[in-house]
């Protein structure tokens, strides 16, 4: 029940969310970082893949990729809007999956406790 599909899946998407909450930092560290390209993670596809395939979602981190934005003067392509987004709905993501996660773990707590 532990190593159950769900639970894979919801560690997985954890620490893909958080491997972007420390990307969107770095972004916002490097604001005004001359010739600096934003970050961005992607590994919902790879966990979506793996679900879809009936596979058990393994701990890989996401793919991190510059982005392609358009680049101010200085080379730089931060956009400090758009990465407090980010870093909000990662933040609510995250939260929301721990809540899961949480929930899984209460479900398995009631029932040791009722034998």
């Amino acid at each position: 029940m532990i190593g159950d599909v769900t639970s894979s899946a919801l560690h997985t998407a954890l620490n893909g969310l958080a491997q972007r909450q420390r990307v969107t930092a770095d972004n916002i560290a490097n604001l005004q970082t001359p010739g600096f390209l934003a970050g961005r993670v992607d590994f919902e596809a790879g966990l979506r893949g793996a679900l879809a395939a009936g596979a058990t979602p393994t701990d890989s981190t996401g793919t991190v990729r510059r982005s392609v934005e358009p680049t101010r003067l200085d080379g730089n392509n931060v956009n400090l809007d758009a990465e407090t987004v980010i870093a909000t709905e990662t933040g609510l993501r995250y939260q929301l999956a721990l809540g899961a996660l949480d929930g899984k773990y209460t479900v398995m707590r009631t029932a040791l406790r009722t034998q």
